[in-house]
């Protein structure tokens, strides 16, 4: 019985998201805008799906997450637009969408390697301050390997970024199937949905696998977790790979969509946001990930439709400005969610008996 309305939901959900861009373009008077937030929103969905595998799944908290997003968006770009078409061989450039994001993810998982390696031994706040540390080194080479060779253009950044081709159809011009016309946007939507459905398949099953068991064991105890015969070295190595891989299909998805990479997309503030998304929705536990990476991502972009108009209604004018006035309700909300919920938004069920034991021993 419960298999069937699990199926039921799944479908529901399914159609749910199919008529989702239809009805967003539809309703809204800037569908396009909102359609676009959604897009972004799923792309933060993998990225903290990939940050949940090494803070939620193995406790290694990192903060320079946002540098596997910016390898993934760069690898695209390089090998998608004609920055270095002179330079690099000719069937090296455009390749297919799934190559391309085969080797996103490789160069990612190299580089999570790379972090990972001179890390074993850390953990909290000397593994954070290290983390922090790489994901401003790799940002401030994208900012300035634009001399003496110019391989990533500096601050002024990559642009003419390529659209993916499938089957012969550019995704950068609308396309019309059974008489309805489909624009980028949605195409896009409908692309990303797609990775993004397969990352937490694949996140589902890795939880669920006895590599899975044996982050969680890391994260509990990593002295006991060694006792019991884990190789905590190369399952702590695996999971910034597997993390830095998922960033690195987000970064290249990215990259083909904005069409446009610099350095400033890749900010420390980045990194915040996506570990904030883990943090909110419940660390460890997928479908609060989710949660907690939609709320993050979609909540500012409605409270800059918001501030003006009720400004207007409570002063009669405009008195602070809108973007600070939004990150301010939206940094107030967060912190009052975390007073209330320290768990999460939806925590699974170990995570808030283990937030919530002591309550439960005050009371016997």
């Amino acid at each position: 019985m419960q298999s069937k309305k699990q199926i039921i939901a799944f479908a529901a959900l399914a159609v749910v998201l199919a008529i989702l861009p239809w009805a967003i373009t539809g309703g809204f008077e800037n569908g396009k805008s909102w359609l676009r937030a959604v897009d972004f929103a799923l792309l933060y969905i993998m990225l903290a799906l990939g940050l949940n595998i090494v803070v939620g799944f193995a406790g290694l908290l990192d903060l320079g997450y946002i540098a596997f997003y910016a390898v993934g968006a760069y690898s695209f770009a390089l090998l998608n637009s004609p920055h270095l078409a002179h330079v690099l061989p000719a069937w090296l450039m455009n390749p297919p969408l799934l190559v391309m994001l085969l080797i996103a993810a490789c160069v990612a998982g190299v580089f999570g390697v790379l972090l990972g390696t001179p890390t074993l031994k850390l953990r909290g706040d000397y593994l954070a301050i290290v983390t922090l540390g790489f994901g401003e080194i790799i940002r401030i080479f994208l900012n300035n390997l634009d001399r003496p060779v110019n391989i990533t253009n500096g601050p002024q950044g990559i642009n003419n970024i390529a659209k993916v081709n499938i089957a012969g159809y550019d995704l950068g011009r609308p396309i019309e199937w059974f008489g309805i016309v489909f624009d980028t946007v949605h195409l896009y939507y409908y692309l990303i949905l797609a990775f993004c459905c397969l990352i937490i398949f694949v996140t589902l099953r890795l939880q669920r696998s006895r590599i899975g068991r044996a982050w969680v064991a890391i994260r509990e105890d990593e002295i006991a977790a060694n006792a019991m015969g884990i190789n905590t070295r190369n399952v702590k190595l695996l999971a910034f790979a597997m993390g830095a891989s998922f960033g690195g299909v987000s970064g290249a998805l990215f990259a083909s969509f904005q069409g446009f990479v610099s350095p400033e997309s890749f900010v420390l503030m980045e990194s915040i946001m996506v570990l904030c998304m883990v943090v909110l929705g419940g660390m460890g536990h997928i479908p609060g990930v989710i949660l907690g990476a939609i709320l993050v991502s979609i909540t500012p972009e409605i409270l800059r439709d918001v501030i003006n108009p009720l400004q207007s209604a409570v002063f009669g004018k405009r008195l602070f400005d809108p973007e600070n006035l939004r990150m301010l309700i939206f940094g107030l909300a967060m912190i009052t969610i975390m007073l209330l919920r320290p768990e999460g938004l939806w925590p699974s069920k170990r995570r808030a008996r283990e937030f919530h034991e002591h309550d439960e021993e005050a009371k016997a």
